[in-house]
């Protein structure tokens, strides 16, 4: 099995519902989202996939988010904008993306949102 991982960053506001304490209030971060590939075939050229590529692929997903208040854009408007959730979303939204850019050969293996340097989350499927 191959794996390659990009890393991306973007900046955003949010607020987190059912939640009480600061996070509840709108705040931003600078976030930071590492995307990690997997395959088990490399292209003819020895690459499972070209990093420029899967951050072309990564792009529209981070610019949908960046400069934006998260809450007010779908699926935030009912799903809770907190790490797991934005982690979960672009591990869904780059698997749509790859399926059509390499027709399933290459699928994301784990999707890690930082808030802080040193607060993380990470979406992953067995």
């Amino acid at each position: 099995m191959y794996e390659v991982t990009v890393e991306a960053g973007f900046s955003s506001g949010h607020y987190l519902r059912e939640y009480y304490g600061k996070c509840e209030n709108p705040h931003g971060h600078n976030y930071r989202v590492l995307v990690t590939l997997a395959g088990e075939e490399l292209e003819p050229n020895g690459l499972l996939l070209d990093f420029k590529v899967l951050k072309d692929v990564l792009k529209p997903v981070v610019n949908y988010l960046d400069h934006q208040m998260i809450n007010d854009l779908e699926p935030f408007t009912t799903v809770n904008p907190s790490a797991e959730n934005l982690a979960r979303y672009f591990f869904d939204k780059t698997n749509e993306h790859l399926r059509e850019v390499t027709g399933g050969r290459v699928r994301v293996k784990r999707s890690t949102i930082f808030e802080t340097d040193t607060s993380q989350a990470t979406y992953y499927v067995d």
